[in-house]
């Protein structure tokens, strides 16, 4: 047997013996943990999608944590129309706060969904429901449609791009 044929078992780290024994690393139990949860064993890109839905709204819920934020998404709030009504009922800062929370929550439950398929849809659906407040907002906002100053393309497009990638509610 040559050693592209090696066996390699990952639930119990075995090899078929063509190979030397050598150390396992640190990479190498990351991989036999994650093959005894199931998330390597199928579905691997699925599995990524979501993992890196989660460390979005990770970073994204923290951003919404400073008052720099809070400076910065005034605009966004004020003329977006499913989330205006977060200044008058939150205030500047309970706004944002109140996006960090649902956007920490909504990552949670993509998280729980590794193991609790009901959970990860609810997920989903918070996921497709901050994507739709966002986008909204581009119509509503003074010059979001005009044209830029340069030869790159419509302004809007790249306000679609900058608010869905940087600070998505």
């Amino acid at each position: 047997m040559s050693q592209f044929t090696t066996k390699f078992d990952i639930a119990t780290g075995d090899n078929n013996g063509t190979r030397s024994p050598v150390a396992p690393s640190l990479a190498d139990s990351l991989v036999r943990v994650l093959g005894r949860l199931g998330i390597l064993t199928e579905d691997l890109d699925y599995h990524l999608i979501r993992a890196s839905m989660v460390i979005i709204f990770l970073f994204f819920g923290y951003q919404k944590w400073w008052a720099y934020e809070a400076q910065r998404l005034i605009p966004y709030i004020s003329n977006g129309p499913l989330i205006f009504w977060l200044y008058p009922a939150f205030g500047m800062r309970g706004a944002t706060w109140f996006l960090g929370v649902s956007e920490w929550t909504f990552g949670t439950l993509l998280f729980l969904g590794f193991w609790n398929n009901k959970l990860g849809v609810l997920g989903a659906l918070g996921s497709c429901a901050t994507f739709i407040g966002t986008v909204t907002i581009i119509p509503f906002m003074p010059d979001g449609w005009d044209a830029p100053a340069n030869d790159h393309g419509a302004s809007s497009w790249r306000m679609l791009t900058w608010i869905s990638l940087s600070d998505r509610f």
